[in-house]
């Protein structure tokens, strides 16, 4: 599987591009501020249905303009697919694939799975729950897109009941509708968090051995030295995936009066966190800024790796401006231990020693023009 071309107009600082990808290494190059960030965007959106900086679709359209327009062309195999989509400043978007129209996003989902590398990945590791939680299920979600669904119904029905919490749930009728949320958050989060523990069960051994060869702490082929726990306050040791969705609707239950006072939903996948050790040790608190920028880099490389080997198709790479905040060592490191599948690399300066292009992109204030004989 591999992005064979890619047509903008009003994206972000593109007033209009027509490039073409070949299934190897892309370097996109230029001084910072110049637009490399976004063309990477362009292609996460073309993955996704969203961007992977986390900005509203809005962001995306060139100021000025009412509308964004990206199309993309992914071969996998020998099947060539065609993604259209007019991304608006406001409004609904409008997306076809192969010429039908998507009413979801998540109709998107496995037409092109990607793995990216950015300079603010560190925060995986020394922030909030947050961040993590929404790793685990970007990652779920790209192995498995049937998980969405968990995800976007928990989503959906969270933000429902928090309104009816925070608008005081008083009443028979409050409470009766606080009652049909309960399930419906209880059904949803525990399909979420089941895929969350099977995905963890799958990818610390992989994150391990990956962080084990970033940091040369140990030979390629062991995995131990990372070691990571899923914890939540609401699932009892010991709990069956099975009596999940029953464990969860026994929290809310006993929650609600704290609930009703507080107009917040306290116990749920929403505010549960996943803690990450290097030798025993909490990476957040207790490891060096280089150790946890080795950990972020094996967060992400371990989790490229999973899903090549569940779905049988390496996701595309791309790697954004990540060799800036790295030492030669680490930069090195990575190099080698990447897959050799389809690669985008942006950077204002050198390339990684390592790394050979097949085709090397220039850009200038939205322009880009192939740099012949790089």
């Amino acid at each position: 599987m591999h992005l064979a071309s890619l047509w903008l107009t009003d994206f972000r600082c593109y007033e209009t591009a027509d490039l073409r990808f070949p299934p190897g290494v892309t370097v996109v190059c230029g001084a910072n501020a110049q637009g490399k960030t976004s063309l990477l965007e362009a292609v996460g959106w073309a993955a996704t249905g969203r961007s992977f900086r986390g900005v509203p679709d809005a962001a995306l359209v060139r100021t000025g303009s009412a509308t964004a327009i990206l199309r993309a062309e992914v071969v996998d195999g020998e099947r060539t697919q065609l993604l259209e989509a007019e991304i608006r400043a406001q409004g609904r978007n409008r997306v076809q694939l192969n010429r039908h129209p998507l009413q979801r996003v998540r109709d998107l989902l496995g037409l092109m799975r990607i793995t990216v590398f950015a300079p603010d990945d560190l925060q995986l590791v020394k922030g909030g729950p947050a961040g993590r939680r929404d790793y685990l299920d970007d990652l779920l979600v790209a192995i498995s897109p049937r998980y969405d669904a968990a995800r976007g119904d928990y989503e959906r029905v969270l933000k429902q009941r928090n309104a009816l919490l925070k608008g005081g749930a008083r009443g028979e009728d409050g409470l009766s509708t606080l009652d049909v949320f309960d399930l419906q958050l209880a059904a949803a989060g525990a399909e979420l968090v089941r895929g969350r523990r099977k995905l963890l069960a799958r990818l610390v051994p992989e994150v391990s051995q990956a962080y084990e060869q970033l940091a040369g702490t140990a030979p390629a082929g062991t995995s131990g030295l990372v070691t990571a726990a899923y914890e939540t306050e609401w699932i009892p040791d010991g709990t069956d995936d099975a009596a999940l969705g029953e464990v969860l609707l026994g929290a809310l239950t006993d929650r609600r009066r704290s609930e009703l006072d507080r107009g917040v939903t306290l116990v749920g996948p929403h505010r549960d966190e996943w803690h990450l050790r290097i030798g025993g040790l909490e990476s957040r608190t207790h490891a060096s800024q280089g150790e946890q920028r080795s950990l972020a880099l094996a967060m992400r490389l371990g989790g490229h790796r999973l899903t090549t080997e569940l779905t049988g198709s390496a996701p595309v790479l791309l790697l954004d401006d990540v060799f800036s905040e790295l030492d030669e060592r680490r930069a090195v490191a990575l190099v080698e231990h990447l897959d050799r599948g389809q690669t985008l690399v942006s950077t204002a300066g050198a390339v990684p020693h390592g790394i050979v292009a097949d085709t090397t992109l220039r850009v200038d204030a939205g322009t880009v023009t192939e740099v012949a004989g790089a």
